[in-house]
């Protein structure tokens, strides 16, 4: 008799741990993303600092060298 007080425990919310999962998923392909950018950005970093670089002498230099002031 001492039974009929004591509830099961509810159903399980599938619908709320689905919501989560898919919001922790989202997150991982965000911080997954974001992280192959950043390593293709650092491994160009030296090229893409030599050729800015060269873009820029060759503004300065050549405008330089036609208009005959050096």
């Amino acid at each position: 008799m001492a039974e009929e007080g004591i509830q099961a425990a509810g159903p399980i919310r599938m619908t709320a741990i689905n919501r989560m999962m898919d919001s922790i998923r989202y997150k991982a392909q965000i911080l997954a993303r974001t992280n192959k950018l950043e390593s293709g950005i650092m491994g160009m970093g030296i090229l893409g600092f030599a050729i800015g670089i060269l873009v820029v002498m060759i503004l300065i230099v050549v405008p330089v060298l036609i208009l005959g002031a050096i």
